[in-house]
Formats: C-alpha cells, structure tokens, sequence
C-alpha cells in the first residue's frame, strides 16, 4: 500500500488594497509547514478565516469538490480588499 502524500499549497495574493500585500504576493506552505524563506507577509487573521479550505487544499481536495469554480477568499480583517487564491501544487515553484 502507498503512502498518502498531500500536496503542497501556496497562496497567491489575487488583489490587494491593504498595505500588508500586494497583488502576486506568495505564500508557500509544505504541510502545516509555512516556508518563511519563501513567503509574503503571513496575516494570522486571513489565514484563520480560510484555513479550513487550505486544510482540504494539502489533503487533495480540489477546488470542484468543494463547490467552487476556484478557492478565491477575502480577508475579512479590515475594510481594504485582499483576495487570495489557494492553489495546489506538486514541485518547487
């Protein structure tokens, strides 16, 4: 029997107006690891309010399954508009 493998997950910042992020920011993710060396500002209060979509995003769960045509999410913090977008992926980019 193989072993599960779950992906790797990165957030991309798809439009921003806060002053944290800026539209193509990135945020890597190995597991429940965050690649520091890698990552854009990391806004604890954004990550919260879509971690469980990012959870099924590393167990494989695609964007379809979850009802979505993609995994777009708004940062609910603060008035200024930030959306990511999580997505999926197998190798370094």
């Amino acid at each position: 029997m193989s072993e599960f493998k779950e992906c790797k997950v990165k957030l991309v910042v798809k439009s921003s107006k806060c002053e944290l992020y800026k539209a193509g920011d990135k945020i890597y993710l190995d597991g429940a690891v965050l690649n520091k060396e890698k990552s854009a500002n990391v806004c604890l209060t954004a990550i919260n309010a879509f971690y469980p979509f990012i959870y099924a995003a590393r167990k494989r769960v695609t964007a379809e399954q979850m009802g979505f045509d993609e995994l777009t999410f708004q940062c609910p913090d603060c008035p200024e508009t930030v959306e990511f977008t999580i997505i999926q992926y197998e190798e370094e980019q």
